[in-house]
Protein backbone atom coordinates (compact mmCIF):
# COMPACT_ATOMS: atom_id res chain seq x y z
CA UNK A 1 0.00 0.00 0.00
CA UNK A 2 1.23 3.33 -1.03
CA UNK A 3 0.67 6.27 1.94
CA UNK A 4 1.92 9.20 -0.17
CA UNK A 5 3.64 10.77 -2.91
CA UNK A 6 5.69 14.39 -3.48
CA UNK A 7 6.05 16.35 -0.54
CA UNK A 8 6.30 19.70 -3.47
CA UNK A 9 2.55 20.58 -2.62
CA UNK A 10 0.91 17.29 -3.06
CA UNK A 11 -1.09 16.02 -0.38
CA UNK A 12 -0.64 13.01 1.72
CA UNK A 13 -3.09 10.06 0.30
CA UNK A 14 -3.60 6.16 0.83
CA UNK A 15 -2.58 4.35 -2.03
CA UNK A 16 -1.01 0.59 -2.35
CA UNK A 17 2.08 -0.73 -3.88
CA UNK A 18 3.39 -2.75 -7.43
CA UNK A 19 6.45 -4.02 -8.84
CA UNK A 20 8.57 -4.09 -11.93
CA UNK A 21 11.63 -5.59 -13.49
CA UNK A 22 14.16 -4.30 -16.08
CA UNK A 23 15.88 -6.46 -17.36
CA UNK A 24 19.37 -6.31 -19.67
CA UNK A 25 22.20 -7.24 -20.69
CA UNK A 26 24.27 -9.98 -18.43
CA UNK A 27 27.27 -8.43 -16.24
CA UNK A 28 29.18 -11.00 -14.39
CA UNK A 29 29.46 -10.33 -11.24
CA UNK A 30 32.59 -11.88 -8.86
CA UNK A 31 32.11 -13.81 -5.68
CA UNK A 32 28.37 -14.49 -6.15
CA UNK A 33 27.30 -17.65 -4.02
CA UNK A 34 25.25 -19.74 -6.59
CA UNK A 35 21.90 -18.90 -6.29
CA UNK A 36 19.14 -21.30 -4.50
CA UNK A 37 15.91 -19.83 -6.46
CA UNK A 38 15.09 -16.73 -8.55
CA UNK A 39 18.46 -14.93 -8.74
CA UNK A 40 19.35 -11.75 -10.79
CA UNK A 41 21.34 -12.43 -14.16
CA UNK A 42 22.68 -9.01 -15.47
CA UNK A 43 19.26 -6.57 -15.18
CA UNK A 44 17.11 -10.08 -16.03
CA UNK A 45 14.86 -11.69 -13.06
CA UNK A 46 15.84 -15.79 -13.39
CA UNK A 47 13.86 -18.66 -11.88
CA UNK A 48 15.20 -21.56 -10.35
CA UNK A 49 15.21 -23.04 -13.79
CA UNK A 50 17.34 -20.12 -14.87
CA UNK A 51 14.66 -18.93 -17.17
CA UNK A 52 13.83 -15.64 -17.71
CA UNK A 53 10.69 -14.06 -15.51
CA UNK A 54 9.08 -11.03 -16.28
CA UNK A 55 6.37 -10.10 -13.31
CA UNK A 56 3.11 -9.45 -14.84
CA UNK A 57 0.43 -8.73 -11.69
CA UNK A 58 -1.11 -7.24 -8.64
CA UNK A 59 -0.72 -6.17 -5.11
CA UNK A 60 -3.55 -7.71 -2.68
CA UNK A 61 -3.87 -5.98 0.44
CA UNK A 62 -3.69 -8.97 2.73
CA UNK A 63 -3.55 -7.66 6.33
CA UNK A 64 -6.26 -5.56 6.00
CA UNK A 65 -8.47 -8.03 4.29
CA UNK A 66 -7.20 -11.50 5.78
CA UNK A 67 -10.57 -12.65 4.65
CA UNK A 68 -10.33 -12.63 1.56
CA UNK A 69 -8.05 -15.55 0.50
CA UNK A 70 -10.18 -16.84 -2.71
CA UNK A 71 -8.72 -13.67 -4.09
CA UNK A 72 -5.18 -15.31 -4.98
CA UNK A 73 -6.97 -17.73 -7.23
CA UNK A 74 -9.19 -14.94 -8.67
CA UNK A 75 -5.93 -13.18 -9.78
CA UNK A 76 -4.16 -16.28 -11.16
CA UNK A 77 -7.81 -16.44 -13.28
CA UNK A 78 -7.11 -13.15 -14.18
CA UNK A 79 -3.97 -14.32 -15.94
CA UNK A 80 -1.39 -13.09 -13.54
CA UNK A 81 1.59 -14.56 -12.90
CA UNK A 82 2.38 -12.75 -9.78
CA UNK A 83 1.06 -11.15 -6.77
CA UNK A 84 2.15 -8.82 -4.15
CA UNK A 85 1.09 -9.58 -0.42
CA UNK A 86 0.52 -6.84 2.16
CA UNK A 87 2.17 -7.71 5.29
CA UNK A 88 2.42 -5.71 8.47
CA UNK A 89 5.70 -6.03 10.81
CA UNK A 90 4.05 -5.05 13.97
CA UNK A 91 4.43 -1.28 14.35
CA UNK A 92 1.43 -0.02 12.41
CA UNK A 93 -0.48 -3.62 11.30
CA UNK A 94 0.07 -7.09 12.27
CA UNK A 95 2.09 -8.74 13.19
CA UNK A 96 1.49 -11.25 10.57
CA UNK A 97 1.97 -14.60 11.92
CA UNK A 98 3.86 -17.28 10.83
CA UNK A 99 1.12 -19.78 10.00
CA UNK A 100 -0.51 -16.61 8.08
CA UNK A 101 2.02 -16.11 6.46
CA UNK A 102 2.74 -20.45 4.97
CA UNK A 103 -0.25 -20.12 3.99
CA UNK A 104 -0.40 -16.92 1.74
CA UNK A 105 2.48 -19.04 0.05
CA UNK A 106 0.87 -22.11 -0.10
CA UNK A 107 -2.20 -20.60 -1.86
CA UNK A 108 0.35 -18.39 -3.68
CA UNK A 109 1.93 -21.76 -5.05
CA UNK A 110 -1.47 -23.59 -5.55
CA UNK A 111 -2.74 -21.04 -8.08
CA UNK A 112 0.90 -21.05 -9.32
CA UNK A 113 1.26 -16.93 -8.94
CA UNK A 114 4.98 -15.97 -7.55
CA UNK A 115 4.56 -14.20 -4.45
CA UNK A 116 6.16 -10.98 -3.14
CA UNK A 117 5.87 -10.77 0.59
CA UNK A 118 6.49 -6.54 1.43
CA UNK A 119 6.02 -5.58 4.76
CA UNK A 120 4.12 -2.33 4.84
CA UNK A 121 4.78 -0.57 8.31
CA UNK A 122 7.71 1.07 6.84
CA UNK A 123 5.77 3.44 4.54
CA UNK A 124 7.02 7.12 4.78
CA UNK A 125 9.87 6.45 7.33
CA UNK A 126 11.38 9.68 8.65
CA UNK A 127 8.17 11.62 7.34
CA UNK A 128 4.64 9.10 9.20
CA UNK A 129 5.68 9.40 12.72
CA UNK A 130 4.67 5.91 13.03
CA UNK A 131 6.05 4.39 10.72
CA UNK A 132 8.73 1.37 11.11
CA UNK A 133 12.45 1.61 10.18
CA UNK A 134 13.69 -1.08 7.81
CA UNK A 135 15.75 -2.79 10.67
CA UNK A 136 12.35 -3.14 12.10
CA UNK A 137 11.61 -4.72 9.16
CA UNK A 138 14.13 -6.72 8.94
CA UNK A 139 13.76 -8.54 12.58
CA UNK A 140 9.69 -9.61 11.53
CA UNK A 141 11.14 -11.47 8.93
CA UNK A 142 13.67 -12.86 10.94
CA UNK A 143 10.70 -13.58 13.05
CA UNK A 144 9.22 -15.99 10.50
CA UNK A 145 11.99 -17.05 8.83
CA UNK A 146 10.87 -20.85 9.40
CA UNK A 147 8.31 -20.72 6.75
CA UNK A 148 10.50 -18.59 4.08
CA UNK A 149 13.15 -20.31 4.05
CA UNK A 150 13.32 -23.47 1.42
CA UNK A 151 10.57 -21.25 -0.25
CA UNK A 152 13.33 -19.38 -2.58
CA UNK A 153 11.97 -20.61 -6.29
CA UNK A 154 8.13 -19.42 -4.92
CA UNK A 155 9.01 -16.25 -2.88
CA UNK A 156 10.58 -13.22 -3.36
CA UNK A 157 11.33 -10.37 -0.02
CA UNK A 158 10.23 -7.11 -0.62
CA UNK A 159 11.75 -5.51 2.67
CA UNK A 160 9.61 -2.76 3.32
CA UNK A 161 7.33 -0.72 1.36
CA UNK A 162 8.36 3.03 0.71
CA UNK A 163 10.74 2.81 3.15
CA UNK A 164 11.42 6.68 3.31
CA UNK A 165 9.30 9.75 2.62
CA UNK A 166 10.38 13.01 1.56
CA UNK A 167 12.42 14.31 4.81
CA UNK A 168 15.92 13.36 4.28
CA UNK A 169 15.62 10.84 1.69
CA UNK A 170 19.68 10.54 1.62
CA UNK A 171 19.29 8.20 4.38
CA UNK A 172 17.52 5.56 2.10
CA UNK A 173 21.31 4.43 0.92
CA UNK A 174 22.82 3.22 4.31
CA UNK A 175 19.47 2.22 5.61
CA UNK A 176 18.67 -0.07 3.09
CA UNK A 177 22.25 -1.45 2.16
CA UNK A 178 22.00 -2.53 6.43
CA UNK A 179 18.87 -4.09 5.53
CA UNK A 180 20.16 -6.23 2.64
CA UNK A 181 23.38 -7.04 4.72
CA UNK A 182 21.51 -8.05 7.71
CA UNK A 183 18.85 -10.46 5.74
CA UNK A 184 22.00 -11.81 4.06
CA UNK A 185 23.85 -12.44 7.44
CA UNK A 186 20.49 -14.02 8.89
CA UNK A 187 20.60 -16.00 6.07
CA UNK A 188 18.34 -15.06 3.21
CA UNK A 189 19.07 -16.55 0.18
CA UNK A 190 16.03 -14.89 -1.52
CA UNK A 191 16.04 -12.44 -4.24
CA UNK A 192 15.55 -9.24 -2.35
CA UNK A 193 12.90 -6.49 -3.26
CA UNK A 194 14.03 -3.03 -2.27
CA UNK A 195 11.60 -0.31 -2.67
CA UNK A 196 12.91 3.88 -3.52
CA UNK A 197 12.33 6.70 -1.36
CA UNK A 198 10.15 9.36 -1.57
CA UNK A 199 7.58 7.43 -1.03
CA UNK A 200 8.47 5.15 -3.69
CA UNK A 201 8.36 7.71 -6.57
CA UNK A 202 12.34 8.53 -6.25
CA UNK A 203 11.91 12.09 -7.66
CA UNK A 204 14.95 13.21 -5.76
CA UNK A 205 16.75 9.76 -7.58
CA UNK A 206 18.44 9.35 -4.92
CA UNK A 207 18.05 5.46 -5.42
CA UNK A 208 18.88 5.93 -9.25
CA UNK A 209 22.27 7.19 -8.06
CA UNK A 210 23.28 5.22 -5.08
CA UNK A 211 21.71 1.54 -6.01
CA UNK A 212 24.88 0.65 -6.93
CA UNK A 213 25.97 1.15 -3.35
CA UNK A 214 23.19 -1.16 -2.23
CA UNK A 215 23.55 -3.64 -4.53
CA UNK A 216 27.45 -3.59 -3.61
CA UNK A 217 26.18 -4.67 -0.23
CA UNK A 218 24.25 -7.98 -1.33
CA UNK A 219 27.23 -10.99 -0.71
CA UNK A 220 24.47 -12.80 -3.40
CA UNK A 221 23.84 -9.78 -5.74
CA UNK A 222 20.60 -10.63 -6.00
CA UNK A 223 19.00 -7.78 -5.17
CA UNK A 224 16.13 -6.21 -7.00
CA UNK A 225 15.26 -2.35 -6.99
CA UNK A 226 11.60 -1.03 -6.93
CA UNK A 227 10.22 2.39 -7.82
CA UNK A 228 7.15 3.27 -8.02
CA UNK A 229 5.24 5.45 -10.22
CA UNK A 230 2.43 7.32 -9.81
CA UNK A 231 1.86 11.61 -10.71
CA UNK A 232 5.43 12.08 -10.91
CA UNK A 233 5.54 9.56 -13.84
CA UNK A 234 3.15 11.97 -16.15
CA UNK A 235 4.75 12.22 -19.21
CA UNK A 236 6.64 9.33 -21.41
CA UNK A 237 10.12 11.05 -21.30
CA UNK A 238 9.90 10.76 -17.50
CA UNK A 239 9.43 6.88 -17.68
CA UNK A 240 11.65 6.43 -20.06
CA UNK A 241 14.87 9.02 -18.96
CA UNK A 242 14.13 6.55 -15.26
CA UNK A 243 14.22 3.20 -17.29
CA UNK A 244 17.14 4.35 -19.37
CA UNK A 245 18.92 5.04 -16.08
CA UNK A 246 19.02 1.81 -14.67
CA UNK A 247 19.97 0.54 -17.92
CA UNK A 248 22.71 2.50 -18.63
CA UNK A 249 24.15 1.47 -14.68
CA UNK A 250 23.44 -2.27 -15.71
CA UNK A 251 21.21 -2.35 -12.53
CA UNK A 252 17.63 -4.29 -12.33
CA UNK A 253 14.73 -2.60 -11.81
CA UNK A 254 11.18 -3.17 -11.50
CA UNK A 255 8.04 -1.11 -11.31
CA UNK A 256 6.85 -1.64 -7.14
CA UNK A 257 3.94 0.33 -8.36
CA UNK A 258 1.96 2.45 -10.43
CA UNK A 259 -1.82 3.62 -10.91
CA UNK A 260 -3.41 5.60 -13.79
CA UNK A 261 -4.18 8.56 -11.70
CA UNK A 262 -3.00 9.79 -7.89
CA UNK A 263 -4.30 12.42 -6.07
CA UNK A 264 -5.96 14.23 -9.04
CA UNK A 265 -2.93 14.32 -11.30
CA UNK A 266 -2.67 11.89 -14.08
CA UNK A 267 -0.10 9.09 -14.38
CA UNK A 268 1.12 7.89 -17.91
CA UNK A 269 0.36 4.15 -17.40
CA UNK A 270 0.10 3.39 -21.25
CA UNK A 271 3.90 4.45 -21.37
CA UNK A 272 4.85 2.71 -18.31
CA UNK A 273 3.11 -0.82 -19.62
CA UNK A 274 4.30 -0.24 -22.93
CA UNK A 275 8.00 0.30 -22.48
CA UNK A 276 7.43 -2.43 -19.73
CA UNK A 277 6.60 -4.78 -22.73
CA UNK A 278 9.30 -3.62 -25.03
CA UNK A 279 12.06 -3.89 -22.48
CA UNK A 280 11.20 -7.15 -20.62
CA UNK A 281 10.39 -5.38 -17.59
CA UNK A 282 7.89 -6.63 -14.77
CA UNK A 283 5.24 -5.29 -12.82
CA UNK A 284 2.91 -5.11 -10.69
CA UNK A 285 -0.36 -2.58 -10.95
CA UNK A 286 -1.72 -1.35 -7.35
CA UNK A 287 -4.13 -2.44 -6.68
CA UNK A 288 -6.94 -5.54 -6.44
CA UNK A 289 -9.48 -3.98 -4.05
CA UNK A 290 -10.38 -2.15 -0.78
CA UNK A 291 -8.76 1.13 -1.25
CA UNK A 292 -9.10 4.06 0.58
CA UNK A 293 -9.59 5.75 -2.93
CA UNK A 294 -11.66 3.89 -5.02
CA UNK A 295 -10.22 4.95 -8.50
CA UNK A 296 -7.20 2.72 -7.78
CA UNK A 297 -9.29 -0.68 -6.80
CA UNK A 298 -9.27 -3.01 -10.20
CA UNK A 299 -12.43 -5.28 -9.14
CA UNK A 300 -15.88 -4.02 -6.97
CA UNK A 301 -15.59 -5.53 -3.76
CA UNK A 302 -12.73 -8.23 -4.63
CA UNK A 303 -15.32 -9.89 -7.33
CA UNK A 304 -13.41 -10.74 -10.56
CA UNK A 305 -16.77 -10.52 -12.57
CA UNK A 306 -16.65 -6.58 -11.78
CA UNK A 307 -13.81 -4.92 -13.09
CA UNK A 308 -13.05 -1.40 -12.39
CA UNK A 309 -12.24 0.79 -15.79
CA UNK A 310 -8.42 0.29 -13.99
CA UNK A 311 -9.21 -3.47 -13.88
CA UNK A 312 -9.98 -3.75 -17.38
CA UNK A 313 -7.15 -1.59 -18.68
CA UNK A 314 -4.63 -3.78 -16.29
CA UNK A 315 -5.97 -7.43 -17.31
CA UNK A 316 -7.56 -7.20 -20.19
CA UNK A 317 -5.87 -3.77 -22.09
CA UNK A 318 -2.94 -3.27 -24.25
CA UNK A 319 0.03 -4.57 -22.76
CA UNK A 320 -1.84 -5.43 -20.09
CA UNK A 321 -1.81 -9.23 -17.70
CA UNK A 322 -3.84 -11.22 -20.77
CA UNK A 323 -1.46 -10.01 -23.26
CA UNK A 324 1.78 -10.28 -21.74
CA UNK A 325 2.16 -12.64 -18.64
CA UNK A 326 4.16 -16.11 -18.75
CA UNK A 327 4.09 -18.00 -15.92
CA UNK A 328 7.42 -18.98 -13.84
CA UNK A 329 9.03 -22.04 -15.09
CA UNK A 330 9.11 -23.82 -11.60
CA UNK A 331 5.92 -24.56 -12.08
CA UNK A 332 4.45 -27.71 -13.76
CA UNK A 333 3.05 -27.14 -17.16
CA UNK A 334 4.77 -23.62 -18.18
CA UNK A 335 7.45 -23.46 -20.39
CA UNK A 336 10.29 -20.92 -21.15
CA UNK A 337 8.95 -17.69 -21.20
CA UNK A 338 9.69 -17.06 -24.39
CA UNK A 339 13.40 -16.68 -26.12
CA UNK A 340 16.25 -13.67 -25.26
CA UNK A 341 17.26 -12.41 -29.09
CA UNK A 342 20.75 -13.49 -30.02
CA UNK A 343 23.38 -10.40 -30.42
CA UNK A 344 22.68 -7.91 -33.31
CA UNK A 345 25.58 -8.76 -35.86
CA UNK A 346 27.18 -6.74 -38.81
CA UNK A 347 27.12 -3.54 -36.70
CA UNK A 348 28.76 -1.02 -38.94
CA UNK A 349 29.30 3.38 -39.49
CA UNK A 350 26.89 4.47 -42.25
CA UNK A 351 27.75 7.64 -42.19
CA UNK A 352 29.40 10.75 -39.78
CA UNK A 353 29.50 14.63 -39.70
CA UNK A 354 30.84 16.77 -37.87
CA UNK A 355 28.65 16.63 -34.64
CA UNK A 356 27.02 12.89 -35.53
CA UNK A 357 27.61 9.44 -36.12
CA UNK A 358 25.19 6.69 -38.05
CA UNK A 359 25.06 3.35 -37.03
CA UNK A 360 23.24 0.38 -38.62
CA UNK A 361 23.22 -3.72 -37.78
CA UNK A 362 21.28 -6.75 -38.72
CA UNK A 363 18.15 -7.39 -36.47
CA UNK A 364 17.87 -9.83 -34.41
CA UNK A 365 15.13 -12.61 -34.29
CA UNK A 366 12.33 -11.74 -31.75
CA UNK A 367 13.70 -8.46 -30.59
CA UNK A 368 11.60 -5.56 -30.02
CA UNK A 369 14.00 -2.77 -28.93
CA UNK A 370 17.81 -2.04 -29.14
CA UNK A 371 19.78 -0.60 -26.67
CA UNK A 372 22.91 2.03 -28.04
CA UNK A 373 25.77 1.68 -26.01
CA UNK A 374 29.02 4.46 -26.65
CA UNK A 375 32.48 4.44 -25.11
CA UNK A 376 34.93 7.84 -25.42
CA UNK A 377 37.76 6.99 -27.77
CA UNK A 378 38.31 4.10 -30.36
CA UNK A 379 37.27 0.41 -29.30
CA UNK A 380 39.44 -1.05 -27.10
CA UNK A 381 38.59 -4.14 -24.51
CA UNK A 382 38.75 -2.09 -21.46
CA UNK A 383 36.32 0.30 -23.46
CA UNK A 384 33.33 1.84 -20.69
CA UNK A 385 30.17 1.56 -22.36
CA UNK A 386 26.96 4.13 -20.96
CA UNK A 387 23.60 3.22 -23.18
CA UNK A 388 22.97 6.62 -25.65
CA UNK A 389 19.63 5.70 -27.06
CA UNK A 390 17.21 2.81 -27.71
CA UNK A 391 15.35 2.20 -30.90
CA UNK A 392 12.66 -0.41 -32.38
CA UNK A 393 14.73 0.29 -36.08
CA UNK A 394 17.93 -1.50 -36.69
CA UNK A 395 19.12 2.26 -37.32
CA UNK A 396 20.52 4.91 -35.13
CA UNK A 397 21.84 7.76 -35.34
CA UNK A 398 24.10 9.50 -32.46
CA UNK A 399 23.70 13.32 -32.33
CA UNK A 400 25.32 16.15 -30.02
CA UNK A 401 29.07 14.82 -30.35
CA UNK A 402 32.22 17.10 -30.74
CA UNK A 403 34.15 17.57 -33.81
CA UNK A 404 36.83 15.10 -35.03
CA UNK A 405 36.50 12.72 -32.55
CA UNK A 406 36.34 8.78 -31.70
CA UNK A 407 33.34 7.12 -30.15
CA UNK A 408 33.44 3.50 -30.17
CA UNK A 409 29.73 1.56 -30.74
CA UNK A 410 28.02 -1.64 -29.61
CA UNK A 411 24.16 -2.35 -29.50
CA UNK A 412 22.41 -4.98 -27.71
CA UNK A 413 19.03 -6.33 -28.29
CA UNK A 414 16.09 -7.06 -25.89
CA UNK A 415 12.00 -9.00 -25.62
CA UNK A 416 10.18 -9.83 -22.71
CA UNK A 417 12.21 -12.93 -22.19
CA UNK A 418 15.82 -10.35 -21.51
CA UNK A 419 18.40 -8.69 -22.98
CA UNK A 420 21.45 -9.90 -25.22
CA UNK A 421 24.85 -9.91 -24.98
CA UNK A 422 26.61 -7.12 -26.80
CA UNK A 423 27.10 -6.96 -30.85
CA UNK A 424 31.07 -6.67 -31.82
CA UNK A 425 32.49 -3.14 -31.24
CA UNK A 426 32.95 -0.37 -33.94
CA UNK A 427 34.24 2.87 -34.03
CA UNK A 428 33.18 5.36 -35.79
CA UNK A 429 34.49 9.71 -35.93
CA UNK A 430 33.23 12.71 -36.58
CA UNK A 431 34.01 14.77 -39.31
CA UNK A 432 35.74 18.44 -38.64
CA UNK A 433 39.17 19.83 -36.99
CA UNK A 434 37.81 22.94 -35.11
CA UNK A 435 36.74 23.29 -31.79
CA UNK A 436 33.15 24.10 -31.93
CA UNK A 437 31.38 27.06 -29.86
CA UNK A 438 32.88 27.22 -26.63
CA UNK A 439 34.80 24.51 -26.42
CA UNK A 440 32.21 22.49 -24.58
CA UNK A 441 28.37 21.00 -25.58
CA UNK A 442 25.42 21.18 -22.98
CA UNK A 443 22.24 18.68 -23.63
CA UNK A 444 19.39 18.64 -21.08
CA UNK A 445 16.53 16.75 -19.93
CA UNK A 446 13.55 17.52 -18.27
CA UNK A 447 13.58 14.53 -16.15
CA UNK A 448 10.49 14.80 -14.07
CA UNK A 449 7.63 17.16 -14.25
CA UNK A 450 4.52 17.66 -12.06
CA UNK A 451 1.85 20.71 -11.70
CA UNK A 452 4.03 22.83 -9.39
CA UNK A 453 7.26 22.19 -10.86
CA UNK A 454 9.77 19.80 -12.53
CA UNK A 455 13.53 18.39 -12.45
CA UNK A 456 16.11 19.15 -14.95
CA UNK A 457 18.41 16.24 -15.20
CA UNK A 458 20.64 15.40 -16.43
CA UNK A 459 22.46 18.39 -17.73
CA UNK A 460 25.04 16.74 -19.84
CA UNK A 461 28.52 19.12 -20.59
CA UNK A 462 30.70 17.00 -22.63
CA UNK A 463 34.30 18.69 -23.53
CA UNK A 464 34.65 19.16 -27.59
CA UNK A 465 38.04 20.79 -27.47
CA UNK A 466 40.94 18.46 -28.59
CA UNK A 467 42.88 18.85 -25.19
CA UNK A 468 41.68 18.40 -21.50
CA UNK A 469 39.64 21.89 -20.07
CA UNK A 470 39.43 22.25 -16.07
CA UNK A 471 36.35 24.55 -16.11
CA UNK A 472 33.17 25.30 -17.70
CA UNK A 473 29.92 27.35 -17.33
CA UNK A 474 26.43 26.74 -18.94
CA UNK A 475 24.47 29.53 -19.56
CA UNK A 476 20.19 29.40 -19.91
CA UNK A 477 17.01 31.03 -19.34
CA UNK A 478 14.09 30.53 -16.86
CA UNK A 479 10.60 30.98 -18.28
CA UNK A 480 8.89 33.56 -16.52
CA UNK A 481 7.71 32.64 -13.42
CA UNK A 482 9.45 29.96 -13.05
CA UNK A 483 12.19 29.72 -9.91
CA UNK A 484 15.21 27.58 -9.14
CA UNK A 485 14.49 25.47 -5.73
CA UNK A 486 17.57 23.74 -5.68
CA UNK A 487 20.25 22.46 -7.35
CA UNK A 488 23.49 20.03 -7.64
CA UNK A 489 26.53 19.40 -9.17
CA UNK A 490 27.31 23.04 -10.17
CA UNK A 491 26.97 26.17 -8.38
CA UNK A 492 23.94 28.55 -9.93
CA UNK A 493 24.06 32.17 -9.75
CA UNK A 494 20.73 33.44 -8.90
CA UNK A 495 17.11 32.13 -9.08
CA UNK A 496 15.19 33.75 -12.18
CA UNK A 497 16.01 34.91 -15.93
CA UNK A 498 19.16 33.97 -17.02
CA UNK A 499 20.85 31.53 -15.07
CA UNK A 500 24.80 30.89 -15.17
CA UNK A 501 25.85 27.18 -13.72
CA UNK A 502 29.68 26.90 -13.10
CA UNK A 503 31.61 23.91 -12.63
CA UNK A 504 32.55 22.33 -9.10
CA UNK A 505 36.62 21.40 -8.03
CA UNK A 506 35.34 17.79 -8.78
CA UNK A 507 33.78 17.69 -11.90
CA UNK A 508 35.40 20.93 -13.96
CA UNK A 509 38.34 19.03 -15.26
CA UNK A 510 37.16 16.84 -18.28
CA UNK A 511 39.57 14.91 -20.96
CA UNK A 512 39.36 15.14 -24.86
CA UNK A 513 36.04 13.57 -25.11
CA UNK A 514 34.83 13.45 -21.04
CA UNK A 515 31.63 14.76 -20.11
CA UNK A 516 30.04 15.65 -16.44
CA UNK A 517 26.58 16.30 -15.38
CA UNK A 518 24.53 18.85 -13.37
CA UNK A 519 21.00 19.22 -12.31
CA UNK A 520 18.58 21.42 -10.99
CA UNK A 521 14.69 21.84 -9.55
CA UNK A 522 12.79 24.04 -10.45
CA UNK A 523 8.97 25.74 -9.07
CA UNK A 524 6.40 26.62 -11.61
CA UNK A 525 2.63 28.37 -12.06
CA UNK A 526 0.58 25.44 -12.58
CA UNK A 527 -0.32 24.74 -15.46
CA UNK A 528 2.42 26.20 -17.00
CA UNK A 529 4.31 23.94 -19.48
CA UNK A 530 7.43 25.63 -20.46
CA UNK A 531 10.87 24.45 -19.92
CA UNK A 532 14.14 26.63 -19.83
CA UNK A 533 15.99 27.34 -23.16
CA UNK A 534 19.09 28.78 -24.66
CA UNK A 535 20.99 26.50 -22.97
CA UNK A 536 24.78 27.04 -24.29
CA UNK A 537 28.29 25.91 -22.59
CA UNK A 538 31.90 27.57 -22.30
CA UNK A 539 35.60 26.32 -21.33
CA UNK A 540 37.60 26.84 -19.73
Amino acid sequence: MKLRLLSLGALPALIFSLLVLLPSPAVAEPDAPAAVGFHISGRNLLDANDNPFVMRGTSHPHIWYQGETDSYAEIAGLGANTVRVVLGSGQRWGPSPAADVANVIAQCKANRLVCVLEVHDTTGYGEEAAAATLDQAVTYWNSIRDVLIGQEAYVLINIGNEPIGNTNPAQWTTATANAVQRMRTLGFQHTLVVDAPNWGQDWSNTMRDNAQTVWNADTQRNTLFSVHMYQVYGTAASITSYFDAFAQAGLPLIVGEFGHEHQGENVDEDTIMAEAQTRGIGWLAWSYSGNTEPYLDQTVAFDPTQLTTWGQRVFKGPNGVSETSRCATVFSGCGPGGTVPAAPGGLAVTGTTSSSVSLSWTGSTAATQYQVQRAAGACAANSTFSQVGSTAASTFTNTGLAANTSYCYRVTASNAAGTSAPSAMVTGKTTGSGDPGGGCSVVSTVQSRWDSGYVVQPVTVTNTRTSAITGWKVTFTLPPGHTIAGSWSASLSGTTGTITATSLSYNGNLAVGANTSFGFQVTKPGGDAQSPTGFTCAAS
